[in-house]
């Protein structure tokens, strides 16, 4: 049945929308605005906030099912929800839902340096995306969505992309799967151009050497974000984050790597999402973001952090090269909620060089030629991860 909103309905989502509850139909129609609209799971949270799915982009149409705190529910399709900030979300009632919304041409675009795949919607549809490996593979899920899409046009011109198809796994979900020709994921963007769904995935940097590589260093926090503090000196991590990526840009550019870029090159506040917006502007090859740790003062060693599998390698080669000179290996760990480690535009792993908490650890942190030795690791870790994709 196809469904409107007349002028008493209009009034009641005005009404209802001003209370955060649902209309008269149990739902009202909004957009997605901000920097970043992320997907949650659930209400769960902890110091990070809840667990996400990823982005989506601007003016994506939402039904709001419910309220609580600062959050909306969203139905995105009939079995699947998820929570949105309240900030990130603008009404919409100008929009009449159509009886079914439908994926029709697809089309395939080679780039300069990315091959991109274009999906003709009938409006902007929310979706998500993750990446999967052996086979690695880009995979995309649309919601409210019925597959009328009776051909796929491919071209040899592309370099990355191997295949591309889809199924229709639930009434009003399509998911789409798009096959990578090489092993090693090296990032992919995901939005709208008008009512078309494009995925640019990044090719394989050729030749694959580190120094032709644009290289992306983040020294945490900055400003107002102090960060932890030593439990000995009192050295604020803004501070010393700062320094290990200077140490790091410097043995780089050594090294010959001649395109690094840096979030910040002072002590100035730079908020994540910001610096989230500025990276994917600049599109590096690869981001590594410096962090120094603090928990209890047993907990000791280097740890790195990825979001997406297809980016674990980067973290792992980082973190051996840390155990290589005698830093005990905390944990690698994945999934995580870090917003630096949120983009899936190209690789990136987040390093807890040390634990300021530690009375040992500190010691090290402190020293400038432990600076330049763990730019030197770095350095080892990266050029380990490139060979290996090779």
């Amino acid at each position: 049945m196809k469904c409107f909103l007349p002028a008493v309905i209009l009034l009641c989502f005005i009404s209802c929308h001003s209370q955060n509850l649902p209309s008269a139909q149990g739902y009202w129609l909004a957009r997605s605005k901000g920097k970043l609209t992320q997907l949650a799971n659930s209400l769960g949270e902890d110091r990070l906030g809840s667990a996400k799915e990823g982005y989506i982009d601007t003016n994506v149409l939402l039904k709001v099912i419910d309220s609580t705190g600062k959050l909306y529910h969203v139905q995105l399709s009939k079995y699947h929800t998820v929570y949105i900030a309240k900030s990130d979300v603008v009404p919409d009632s100008v929009t009449q839902l159509k009886p079914f919304y439908l994926t029709e041409t697809w089309n395939e675009k080679p780039g300069i340096n990315d091959d991109s795949l274009f999906i003709s919607m009938d409006d902007r549809l929310p979706y998500k995306s993750w990446m999967e490996i052996d086979p690695a593979r880009i995979m995309i899920e649309l919601y409210g969505v019925e597959s009328n899409t009776n051909w796929i046009s491919q071209l040899s011109t592309v370099k990355e992309i191997k295949n591309v198809y889809f199924t229709q796994p639930e009434d009003d979900v399509v998911r789409v799967t798009i096959e990578l020709k090489h092993a090693q994921h090296w990032g992919y963007t995901i939005g709208y151009k008008g009512n078309y769904l494009y995925v640019r995935v990044k090719r394989q940097p050729d030749p694959l050497n580190i120094q032709k590589l644009r290289i992306a260093i983040d020294a945490g926090h900055g400003g107002t974000n102090v960060g932890a503090e030593g439990v000995t000196s009192h050295i604020s991590e803004k501070g010393y984050t700062l320094l290990f990526a200077k140490a790091l840009q410097k043995y780089l550019k050594l090294k010959g790597v001649k395109d690094v870029i840096m979030t910040r090159t002072d002590d100035t506040t730079f908020g994540n999402t910001d610096r989230v917006l500025w990276l994917q502007q600049q599109q590096p090859d690869l981001l590594i973001s410096l962090h120094l740790n603090s928990a209890g003062s047993d907990a000791q060693g280097s740890s790195t952090y990825y979001k997406h599998i297809g980016f674990r390698p980067l973290s792992i080669a980082i973190l051996k090269e840390m155990e290589a000179i005698g830093m005990a290996e905390y944990s690698n760990t994945g999934n995580f909620n870090f917003l630096l480690n949120q983009p899936t535009d190209f690789p990136n792993t987040l390093l807890e060089i040390g634990f300021l908490s530690n009375v040992k650890d500190e010691k090290k942190i402190l020293s400038l030629k432990f600076h330049a030795l763990v730019a030197k690791q770095v350095y080892a870790g990266i050029v380990d991860f490139i060979t290996n994709a090779k």
